[in-house]
């Protein structure tokens, strides 16, 4: 994604920013998605915290919304499995409705919009990648194949492996955030510590989480 926002969009006043909460409060649920997304080629998958729940075995918390990730290139794909909707794309307090490619290719956050009720149903990530290799957005170096990221659920949903989903919300360590890690730690392997911690020094070196791996 180009770090150069383009011109046009929506920007969203404070209200508007505050009655977002609304707007998502229909939003589809892990299984909803994976219903409505069953047997696309894409490899897809629940990311934050929803992600988190999903590889502890129940909800622990309360979600906002619920954001998944696909490689940038499948975009098209899954576009067309909503026909009469609308994707929005979003970024840095902005609103570019109906996105157009050239909005698309700046930004990766993508709200997909019911067009009768203006309510926003699910958020997809569009990641970067090089093929079937999946690469991190917030540094570049870190490659893994989409095998080894996605787990799966009993009954089968699809959902980031929790050591990626603890390294994306290091950045700003909100309350949920920390919340997150707090009750995810415990339940990592020793080797999936091991790799946070090894992220973690990499991407945000001295992070206090580190001392807790």
């Amino acid at each position: 994604m180009s770090e150069q926002l383009p011109g046009g969009g929506i920007e969203l006043s404070p209200d508007e920013i505050e009655a977002l909460d609304a707007r998502w409060s229909s939003c589809w649920t892990p299984s909803e998605v994976a219903q409505r997304l069953a047997g696309v080629s894409a490899p897809w998958y629940v990311a934050a915290g929803w992600a988190l729940d999903l590889f502890r075995g129940r909800q622990t918390r309360a979600h906002g919304d619920i954001e998944i990730a696909i490689p940038a290139a499948s975009f098209p794909e899954i576009r067309r499995r909503f026909p009469g909707y609308i994707f929005d794309a979003a970024g840095s307090g902005r609103i570019w409705e109906d996105a157009t490619p050239e909005v698309l290719a700046a930004v990766h956050q993508t709200w997909l919009r019911d067009p009768v009720a203006g309510n926003y149903l699910v958020d997809v990530f569009r990641e970067p990648h090089d093929g079937d290799t999946w690469i991190c957005r917030r540094d570049e170096r870190i490659r893994f194949p989409y095998s080894d990221i996605i787990r799966h659920t009993q009954d089968g949903i699809p959902y980031l492996a929790p050591e990626l989903v603890l390294l994306f919300k290091a950045k700003h360590v909100r309350r949920k955030d920390q919340s997150d890690f707090d009750e995810t730690v415990p339940h990592l392997t020793l080797a999936q510590r091991r790799t946070l911690a090894e992220l973690l020094g990499r991407v945000h070196p001295g992070h206090p989480w580190i001392t807790h791996l």
